[in-house]
């Protein structure tokens, strides 16, 4: 196929990326035989990029390259290819913070904004494993030592001002990224927008009272200015369900394309956000009532066990390694300052709670009424069940975000959903 050249960049269909990676004697050896005898599929079904499989008689890798455009959308909305600069530099720092919980990277091309990496198999995305009713006994486990890790060793509780302003610099030119962050999912969800779609004609009216509804446009305001000013940690950005690969015994993190340094909440909450939008779409999937019970019990103690254990791990990194230049040790001596601490410890992580409960909430509105859905909801065939379940997670994520009061622990989150489950919008019995 013809290559689409600008300066150095082009697109690398088929044969091309044959040729370049038949080039790199690293990776022909990891692949083994012929390049000619190679098989290379595309299999990018995300919004930005082109993702390819490329097997060979040895093994096989897989090759990330970035377009100069929204993939979803086309050319009409042109993206930096930068982003897979900051992609890489992220999955670099947590493979260093977050061992063999991210794929292993084989090769870089700035220029052509390409990225080799680790083949995972037979590992798949996990939001369609949730949609088949997949039970992940090691997601939580993994997941929250991810999130400790890549959250807190970033942070000032573990780095000094200056290399935190120094690691901070280094990702502040992905704000092409950050704007559809902010847009997507802090903006157009609340007003009319060219790109909002959601499940027609049973949620008009739910879509209208969100434009209308000025206690949750002040919500996600305060959520959006977080976001843009709070640069917490080394943030994912992007964290999930499609962007985690997954087999019963390990996970791997993908994709942190959208990496910068941002408020820690919005990856926790993001996580939750998907995990609580597998359990509302679960009904929708079942093809008799109940039968998927036991995995919507899994999902919902995952919910918990996720806060309650990322808590456990952040505060045991905090307390052993706490080398950063925020709270210093000469300020809390003795076994005074030692007590103080440790309720402020606490303190924080409440906060940090609350933050968490509130992005999860934007991002489940986001998914149902702006520009990227989930599959969770979409393969639901029935548009009126879809819907259904589509407003139970809206109700929920209203009230996590205008009645943030009414969530003090993870356990109120759950107990609301569980509540929710079964209740019925008007549509849905009409």
């Amino acid at each position: 196929m013809a290559e689409e050249r600008a300066g150095d960049y082009r697109i690398l269909h088929e044969a091309a990326l044959r040729d370049y990676l038949a080039g790199i004697l690293g990776l022909a050896a990891t692949l083994g035989s012929e390049p000619a005898s190679w098989s290379i599929t595309e299999v990018g079904d995300g919004n930005l990029n082109l993702v390819f499989i490329v097997k060979g008689a040895s093994g096989g890798v897989a090759v990330k390259q970035a377009l100069p455009y929204v993939r979803l959308v086309g050319e009409s909305w042109p993206l930096p290819l930068s982003r897979a600069h900051y992609e890489y530099l992220a999955l670099s720092k947590q493979a260093e913070l977050a061992s063999g919980l991210v794929p292993a990277l084989l090769h870089h091309n700035e220029a052509l904004a390409l990225t080799v990496m680790e083949l995972l198999e037979p590992h798949i995305i996990m939001r369609k494993g949730l949609v088949a009713g997949t039970q992940y006994p090691r997601f939580a486990s993994d997941i929250t030592t991810f999130m400790a890790g890549t959250l807190f060793l970033t942070s000032d509780l573990a780095l000094s001002a200056a290399e935190k302003k120094k690691a901070i610099a280094a990702f502040a030119g992905n704000h092409a990224l950050c704007k559809i962050t902010e847009d997507l999912i802090f903006t157009d969800p609340y007003r009319i927008a060219e790109q909002n779609r959601w499940t027609a004609p049973y949620l008009d009216a739910l879509a209208a009272s969100l434009r209308d509804d000025m206690d949750l446009h002040v919500a996600v305001s305060r959520l959006k200015l977080k976001f843009m000013a709070s640069p917490e940690a080394l943030i994912h950005g992007d964290l999930h369900t499609g962007s985690i690969m997954v087999t019963e015994s390990q996970t791997r993190v993908i994709d942190p394309e959208f990496a910068f340094y941002g408020p820690m909440g919005f990856d926790v909450g993001a996580v939750l956000a998907n995990l609580l939008m597998a359990y509302f779409a679960s009904s929708g999937h079942e093809r008799s009532p109940g039968e998927r019970h036991a995995f919507e019990g899994w999902v919902l103690e995952t919910v918990e066990t996720v806060w309650n254990e990322f808590a456990r791990k952040f505060l045991d990194l905090w307390r052993a390694g706490a080398t950063g230049d925020a709270y210093p040790a000469a300020l809390f001596a003795g076994e005074k300052g030692a007590a103080r601490l440790e309720a402020e410890r606490h303190a924080y992580m409440q906060r940090l709670f609350a933050d968490t409960v509130g992005f999860a909430a934007a991002k489940t509105i986001r998914r149902i009424f702006g520009l990227a859905h989930n599959i969770d909801f979409e393969l639901i065939e029935d548009p009126r069940r879809r819907a259904a379940c589509e407003a139970r997670a809206v109700r929920l994520a209203r009230a996590m975000m205008v009645e943030a009061g009414a969530f003090p622990a993870i356990a109120d989150v759950t107990g609301a959903a569980r509540r929710l489950r079964d209740w019925q919008p008007e549509f849905a019995t009409g």
